[in-house]
């Protein structure tokens, strides 16, 4: 078993319901085993220009999981449970219903067409750090460090609901 982190997050629609349900699928899935799941917080939009605060607000955590699966075929099944719930990918961080990111998976570095890991933004996000210190206090991402200190550096705006 290797362990992944997985961010999430929905800007539309029934925003707890999605990620409720989608947690569940996840957890339901064989050779993955759900370890922990953080605090929910609000945060606004992000989008290619920058924060858009006309945009409807994220609901944001992360998910600890221990799986079987290679990354790539973790990556799948995340994209199902995304197509399940209406995501469409029509424009670059654009408003979605379901966003499941792939951060990390025991440290591995890949760099492909499909995946880049460890996530290449987690680093600046604090939608994605400040859920993943409230599941794992001590944590690394690979390459960038302990996560306390990436959240200190994080300008983004966090509300735990």
């Amino acid at each position: 078993m290797t362990r992944a982190v997985i961010a999430f997050g929905a800007n539309l629609g029934d925003r707890e319901a999605t990620i409720a349900t989608a947690t569940r699928e996840l957890a339901d899935t064989e050779g993955v085993e759900l370890r922990a799941v953080s605090p929910i917080y609000e945060t606004p939009a992000i989008k290619v220009a920058g924060v858009d605060r006309e945009a409807p607000r994220y609901l944001n955590g992360v998910l600890i999981v221990d799986t079987t699966l290679e990354p790539h075929a973790l990556l799948t099944v995340l994209q199902g449970i995304e197509q399940r719930h209406g995501r469409v990918r029509a424009e670059r961080w654009g408003d979605r219903t379901l966003d499941l990111d792939l951060i990390d998976v025991d440290g591995a570095e890949i760099a492909d067409d499909r995946l880049v890991l460890p996530h290449p933004r987690a680093a600046e996000r604090a939608f994605v750090l400040q859920p993943w210190l409230d599941v794992e206090p001590f944590a690394v991402l690979p390459g960038r460090g302990p996560i306390t200190a990436l959240r200190d550096a994080a300008p983004d705006e966090v509300v735990r609901r």
